[in-house]
């Protein structure tokens, strides 16, 4: 069956999957919950995928990067903290991103579920998230990091709606304006070239033993990230699709 919250992170108990029986892909089933990671080395496209699932399935998207950056133009004490290391490409403590975390989660819009998106990224992150709830699926995204480097590059973001594109894979209908609501299109500091090259360096090293991690658990499934916008797109449903049987 579908998991549930060990300590009633969405407002149900739960069983821990953490005991001798493996947890399975097949042991999750159509219930009321449905709680998603997707997974990936920087630019692998795990926002503009989690935007559509996020809208297919009534699942929060529960951005990490998107809860940090509003915290830094915010100026808030955590973005404060956290902008040194976002303007070098580094993650952020496991401390300040896991309280970020929860407390986004604990909001009454995720009480039946949430995608997170580029949570965890550490194993104390993973660690953390194990004591908080249990995961239905981890979407891995698996794609050539020389690829990732030129698809960041090329990324434009829109701030005001968040619509996320791509000068060559995904442009907007008009140069910098964004198709949806008109604003303007910029590229983040941290999708630059040296940023990104470091960001990848840092999952490699850091966040790529997760993958094992999720591995052992039983419900991580790999996507071809080469297969463009669409063709990771229905990997990602059809994979969600089994779970929910």
């Amino acid at each position: 069956m579908i998991a549930t919250d060990r300590r009633g992170m969405a407002g149900m108990p739960g069983s821990d999957r953490s005991g001798n029986d493996k947890y399975t892909l097949e042991d999750a089933s159509a219930d009321s919950m449905l709680k998603l990671i997707i997974f990936g080395p920087p630019s692998a496209g795990k926002g503009t995928q989690a935007q559509r699932l996020s809208k297919e399935y009534g699942l929060p998207q529960v951005s990490t990067g998107d809860l940090l950056r509003e915290a830094v133009a915010k100026k808030t004490p955590l973005g404060v903290k956290i902008k040194s290391y976002l303007d070098t490409g580094r993650l952020g403590p496991d401390d300040l991103i896991v309280q970020l975390i929860k407390e986004r989660v604990s909001k009454p819009d995720c009480a039946k579920g949430y995608l997170l998106d580029g949570f965890p990224r550490t194993m104390g992150q993973a660690t953390e998230l194990d004591k908080m709830t249990d995961i239905d699926l981890v979407l891995n995204i698996v794609v050539d990091h020389e690829s990732l480097v030129e698809r960041a590059v090329g990324r434009r973001i829109c701030m005001k709606c968040n619509s996320v594109y791509n000068v060559t894979s995904n442009p907007p209908k008009k140069a910098g304006v964004c198709d949806k609501c008109g604003s303007e299109l910029i590229q983040r500091d941290d999708d630059k070239e040296a940023t990104v090259r470091n960001r990848l360096k840092v999952y490699q090293e850091q966040t790529a033993p997760l993958i094992e991690h999720f591995r052992k658990k039983g419900n991580i499934v790999d996507i071809d990230g080469s297969k463009g916008i669409e063709g990771v797109y229905s990997q990602m449903t059809a994979a969600i699709e089994k779970v929910r049987k």
